[in-house]
């Protein structure tokens, strides 16, 4: 009898993969078309011509060169990822890592982008390691991307003439999260805490302590550090892109503000909770160069280029690989 409920539980499990990722991609085609809507509908209020024109400018190898600086990011991060499950100790490769990463993508659209929690399925699936010892990863690797947005938006703040409202209180509370995030004792206390409030939820409140308890692993100095370079290369890597294309476009506003501007809305639309900040970064950045006093006939082509070479440009990669990386996980849970 248990066998039979085993194989029904499995089978169900089987039936139910293909259509949870044919609903998120449904989800994601939907998102996309919104986004689209609402930029087209821009573009036709403030002149459609001067924003055809301005997108004709851009030639092939100038979109090359923007998906490439986006790859360096996606790379970078991914050689993070490595770095993390490593020090972990993990004894997964490089391209088996690179391969978790980049699929784990293709689930940035769903709310809060918990669906890259994917990873940690594939790393049980390949490593037998179970998802509350490998939840450190997922936490290490937001924080560190909070870390390194929060320096760099700092830093172009401080590099840039003039300032961004709000700029600065989004990059303390990004930093405060990072802290928060890679202390054990303050994190474990912090949930404590939240769980005497709200007093639901004990199972995963009692998983989430034991991924804070477990994070004192990576609290090497020269890991940290290590960790800090590769997510400012990457994040700087696609703050440049948008820097190039602005300047592509006429509208050259100096790196420092470019990729100010850059960061803070991609942090502002990751606040928002929107799958893959969606809307919330869009309008975000139509608005900070709009107070830079670009025209919105360059400002919204441009927010649509680049969140075409970055956001929508990393799901593509993951819906690529995503197959890919569950395949290689089911032939080794079968094995």
């Amino acid at each position: 009898m248990s066998s039979t409920n085993t194989t029904e539980r499995n089978s169900a499990q089987t039936t139910k993969g293909p259509a949870r990722r044919w609903r998120d991609i449904a989800l994601l085609g939907l998102l996309f078309a919104f986004v689209i809507a609402g930029l087209v509908g821009l573009a036709v209020a403030t002149g459609w011509e001067e924003t055809k024109h301005q997108l004709m400018q851009l030639t092939l190898s100038q979109i090359v060169i923007l998906l490439a600086l986006s790859l360096v990011n996606y790379l970078f991060r991914g050689a993070r990822w490595h770095l993390f499950s490593n020090r972990l100790g993990l004894s997964t490769t490089l391209i088996q890592d690179l391969r978790h990463f980049l699929g784990g993508f293709a689930m940035s659209v769903t709310p809060g982008r918990v669906g890259e929690l994917i990873r940690m399925r594939w790393l049980k699936r390949e490593t037998g390691w179970a998802v509350e010892r490998t939840a450190p990863l997922v936490l290490m690797d937001r924080a560190s991307d909070l870390a390194a947005m929060a320096l760099i938006l700092a830093g172009g703040i401080a590099l840039s003439a003039g300032g961004i409202k709000m700029a600065m209180p989004v990059a303390l509370l990004a930093l405060a999260a990072a802290f928060v995030a890679t202390r054990p004792k303050l994190l474990a206390a912090c949930v404590t805490l939240l769980y005497r409030t709200i007093g639901k939820f004990p199972r995963l409140m009692a998983r989430v302590r034991s991924a804070a308890r477990s994070l004192t692993v990576f609290s090497s100095g020269p890991i940290m550090a290590a960790a800090l370079a590769l997510g400012l290369i990457g994040w700087v890597a696609e703050g440049y892109a948008f820097h190039l294309l602005l300047m592509w476009m006429g509208a050259d506003i100096g790196f420092a503000k470019a990729i100010a501007i850059f960061t803070f809305s991609t942090l502002a639309g990751g606040l928002t909770g929107a799958p893959g900040g969606v809307g919330g970064a869009e309008a975000a950045m139509v608005a900070l160069l709009s107070l830079e006093g670009i025209p919105l006939d360059v400002s919204i082509p441009a927010t649509a280029v680049i969140r075409l070479t970055t956001l929508w440009f990393a799901i593509l990669i993951g819906v690529a690989v995503f197959p890919m990386a569950e395949r290689i996980s089911q032939k080794a849970a079968t094995a």
